[in-house]
């Protein structure tokens, strides 16, 4: 078992920039005060969209925060260390603390794990992620490198996905992303919620292999706190 660590955060204070509406919403992001990467070793990148609007790595924040990492956006981002690969089968998890559901945003938005990445940082990127929303919903899609779907347009829910209990209060969700023969699951506080076959996500326009980088990411307006990072 591979434990990725974690330190301390400093308080992200929210600043609005010009007006920019992000792909995943009708609400608009706003840049974070201090933003940057702060964990060593991780870098990151901002979805395309976002980019054109003006927007850049620094307008999301990941720091440190005592065993884990915080993630304050801004525009949506994923975020990943280089030296964190997967091949083969493996499962990949951690568990995503939401302080204050839809603190940042007028609804809610996801966050959860990346695998597969290749060619990250670049216009043809590939990755994978099934992301939670405190709201009980889940998605799994991909960039290869255009967005795709693989549990459809809409968030499916899930009795398994947790539900905050109201706005401002706290949500929890674990999620895992593990690769297993010829099929790749999706699994949310220990209930599997959608098992794909491989062939259905690694292809021309899709994921260019289920083996690469791994880690994190985060939709627009987000603050979560990731702990328990790690791949089996």
């Amino acid at each position: 078992m591979r434990r990725t660590y974690g330190f301390v955060l400093t308080a992200a204070v929210l600043v609005a920039t010009p007006k920019m509406i992000c792909a995943q919403g009708m609400d608009t992001s706003h840049g974070v005060a201090g933003g940057g990467v702060y964990v060593k070793g991780w870098t990151g990148a901002i979805d395309a969209s976002a980019a054109k609007e003006g927007q850049t790595l620094n307008s999301a924040k990941l720091a440190p925060e005592g065993t884990g990492m915080r993630v304050t956006t801004g525009p949506a981002v994923a975020y990943w260390n280089p030296a964190n690969t997967a091949s083969g089968d493996y499962t990949v998890m951690a568990t995503f603390l939401e302080p204050k559901f839809m603190n940042l945003n007028t609804h809610p938005h996801p966050y959860g794990i990346v695998i597969g990445g290749n060619d990250l940082g670049t216009d043809q990127r590939s990755y994978l992620y099934c992301a939670a929303y405190g709201s009980g919903r889940f998605i799994v899609r991909g960039f290869g490198p255009a967005p795709f779907q693989v549990n459809g347009r809409s968030p499916e829910t899930n009795a398994a996905v947790h539900k905050a209990a109201n706005t401002g209060e706290p949500v929890t969700q674990e999620i895992a992303v593990s690769v297993k023969g010829d099929k790749v699951s999706c699994t949310i506080n220990g209930t599997v919620v959608g098992t794909y076959d491989k062939s259905t996500i690694v292809g021309a326009g899709k994921l260019k292999s289920t083996d690469g980088v791994y880690g994190i990411r985060a939709a627009h307006n987000t603050d979560v706190l990731v702990t328990n990072f790690m791949k089996m």
